[in-house]
């Protein structure tokens, strides 16, 4: 039997980012590998919705590491103890396609490399996320080949803003803005207010996502019986 995959998100702050995400549900289900159910809501509605699933199941995060802090708290706080047959995987993290698909959308975006570039995450629940997001911006200035400043929208310091003014104060007139964000939502309108030259889309919607999450699956589904 197939595992289901259990996409997991919070979808409570605006209508275009639930939209996205059952985009993404059923992208990964149209596949037709694995059996794919949705669970985006408050951490009860996705408790209920993993529990309501019968078979062996893989709860994925339908978010990226540092990009999406609502999500990262309701995954701590769903409650999977007792549950039978039941892995979860990590968000999806640096992951070398996924950070060269980041910057090619730099490149079509209009960055050049005189450009300064912020890697721009939410922020995080903890120095793993935080050390998942350092990840990205090291393997994103190697393909680059031009330094990579790291802001965060939340909860860690430098700020975006900090780390757009940063790179102005040294002689940076033209900032590219790298989202690192699976989808997009209210918090993209933050970004969207900096002055700067250039912002990359989310990251979905792209086969490439729905091929990592698929990745993901069955690298993990060994573990149940």
């Amino acid at each position: 039997m197939v595992p289901t995959m259990v996409l997991v998100a919070d979808d409570s702050r605006d209508a275009h980012r639930r939209e996205a995400l059952c985009g993404l549900a059923a992208a990964v289900a149209s596949r037709g590998e694995v059996p794919v159910t949705a669970a985006f809501g408050s951490p009860d509605e996705v408790t209920a919705a993993i529990r309501s699933v019968d078979g062996p199941k893989v709860v994925v995060p339908a978010f990226v590491a540092g990009g999406d802090v609502a999500s990262a708290h309701l995954l701590s706080r769903i409650g999977l103890g007792g549950l039978d047959n039941v892995c979860q995987t990590a968000p999806l993290g640096a992951v070398p396609s996924i950070v060269a698909d980041l910057a090619g959308r730099l490149g079509e975006s209009g960055w050049s490399r005189e450009d300064g570039v912020v890697l721009a995450a939410d922020g995080t629940t903890g120095t793993e996320e935080r050390q998942v997001v350092m990840d990205v911006a090291r393997m994103l200035s190697r393909r680059l080949g031009s330094p990579v400043q790291v802001g965060y929208l939340r909860t860690w310091a430098p700020s975006v803003f900090d780390a757009v003014d940063r790179l102005r104060r040294a002689g940076r007139e033209r900032v590219a803005v790298a989202a690192w964000r699976l989808v997009d939502g209210p918090d993209f309108e933050l970004l969207r207010g900096l002055d700067v030259t250039a912002i990359t889309a989310p990251l979905w919607p792209s086969e490439l996502v729905v091929d990592t999450l698929l990745a993901q699956h069955r690298a993990v589904k060994g573990r149940l019986a």
